[in-house]
């Protein structure tokens, strides 16, 4: 891509739209995900007990179990909701722009 169409880009309003939209997503999904992956991590140094309590009576399965697990599950699906954004809104976007900055 040549420079003169790299200016191009980077000076229409769309393309400032089109960062900005990206930037507010990736932001809030990456908060969530330190809300998520930091509040786990804060019951298990503040309430022990309340992660190596059994899910029911009689069960060995503590609720830290599950509650890892969504974790990891709430992660992946916060990285899934990004990637369609970039696939289905991002990348339309971006192909739109530059193809604005090649007439």
């Amino acid at each position: 891509m040549s420079e003169a169409i790299s200016i191009k880009i980077q000076k229409n309003p769309k393309y400032l739209e089109l960062a900005r939209r990206r930037g507010r997503l990736a932001w809030t999904l990456s908060i969530i995900v330190c809300v998520i992956f930091y509040g786990f991590i804060l019951m298990i140094a503040f309430t022990p007990g309340i992660l190596t309590a059994p899910i029911s009576d009689g069960s060995v399965i503590p609720l830290g179990l599950p509650l890892g697990v969504g974790v990891i599950v709430a992660c992946c699906l916060l990285t899934g909701i990004y990637v369609y954004e970039a696939n289905m809104v991002f990348d339309p976007m971006f192909k739109q722009i530059v193809d604005e900055a090649h007439k």
